[in-house]
């Protein structure tokens, strides 16, 4: 296989060997994991677990983009901490990447709560229709297409969905009947509709022009 997956971390000790092995059980040829300053043991067990750690700047963005520069092959997928590749996920998204230019993975959470499946239906739904998978889809793209492409926008917040955006103007985007999952623990520490709702307006604002800052400080808040 001929796929990098790159991993950005920030204090994640508790996901990050499972995420690690999920994509070399999925057929990845390398795993890079790029921490933000950690204090905890995520670099430790994410080493343990066979990824190549990288340091970087506490921004995901700026993880994600160190992580492409610094990657040995050429199709890349980007995978959150608390996040488990499913099998055979490498290989798709090879054949995908020979005639599509972008795309992500339909999604299931890990949790097993029924306001989560409903959750989940209406992202996928989501997901079909605006061809716009987010990063916890598992986001894949060719590095030489992304760095052509100037990467991702290093910015507070919305880095995943910008690419999306700019990659469906760009091209083809594939939604792959593979299923990734992924925790739903801030919809189940937030709350389902809360969670829903301060997503949307997070776009609504971005859409309107809000500086990226202001939107992750209200977005985490």
């Amino acid at each position: 296989m001929s796929v990098s997956v790159i991993i950005p971390t920030l204090d994640e000790e508790d996901w990050i060997a499972g995420a690690v092995e999920s994509a070399f059980a999925a057929g990845a040829a390398e795993v890079i994991v790029v921490d933000g300053g950690s204090r905890d043991r995520t670099a430790r067990f994410a080493t343990a677990a066979g990824a190549r750690v990288l340091l970087a700047e506490p921004m995901r963005a700026r993880q994600l983009n160190r992580g492409a520069e610094a990657a040995s092959n050429p199709d890349l997928i980007f995978l959150h901490a608390d996040s488990r590749l499913p099998s055979g996920a490498a290989a798709a998204v090879e054949d995908a990447l020979q005639s599509k230019i972008f795309g992500g993975f339909r999604l299931r959470f890990i949790e097993p709560d029924s306001k989560l499946r409903a959750a989940e239906k209406m992202i996928n739904a989501r997901t079909a229709i605006t061809r716009t998978p987010w990063g916890d889809q598992g986001q894949f793209v060719r590095r030489d297409t992304l760095l052509a492409n100037g990467g991702f926008r290093e910015i507070a917040i919305m880095e995943d969905y910008e690419l999306a955006r700019r990659m469906k103007r760009a091209g083809r985007i594939a939604i792959l009947p593979l299923t990734i999952a992924t925790s739903g623990r801030r919809f189940l520490q937030r709350g389902i509709v809360r969670t829903a709702i301060v997503n949307w307006l997070t776009i609504l604002r971005y859409h309107r022009g809000v500086d990226p800052e202001e939107l992750a400080r209200a977005y985490r808040a």
